[in-house]
């Protein structure tokens, strides 16, 4: 099969359980996905690190749906939260998409509100988890 645009290589066998193969055979299937090659993932995890806003990792989350069909959870944990390890970061499983990025993806966003725990606090602050800390 010959697509428009350039794919991710695959992976190498028994290290992933992406299913890049089967969706590349399966007619009329999402392949958004693939178009993150390595290079592109490299900028968009570079991308998720220096986030300034939450209002700017929304505004990631929506454009990695649009882009390449990934659905990025973030919110509070279920338990306190008292680190960035405390919210919780959940990448959607999707076939193409490989075991690798799905971690890779909220470390990246994990140390981007290390960096500016302000985005941290108005992240709770929107599940109204500090309405009664003022």
């Amino acid at each position: 099969m010959t697509l428009p645009f350039p794919i991710r290589s695959p992976c190498p066998p028994g290290a992933c359980d992406c299913q890049r193969d089967r969706l590349l055979e399966t007619p009329g299937a999402d392949l958004r996905v693939l178009r993150l090659t390595r290079q592109e993932e490299r900028r968009l995890l570079d991308r998720l690190e220096n986030i300034r806003s939450l209002e700017d990792l929304q505004h990631m989350q929506e454009r990695m749906y649009e882009l390449l069909g990934l659905r990025v959870e973030i919110a509070p944990g279920h338990n306190e939260v008292r680190s960035m390890r405390g919210i919780a970061i959940q990448v959607l499983e999707q076939p193409g998409l490989c075991r690798k990025l799905r971690q890779s993806i909220p470390a990246a966003i994990r140390r981007g509100l290390e960096k500016h725990p302000e985005i941290a606090y108005r992240l709770l602050d929107s599940h109204d988890l500090l309405r009664d800390a003022w």
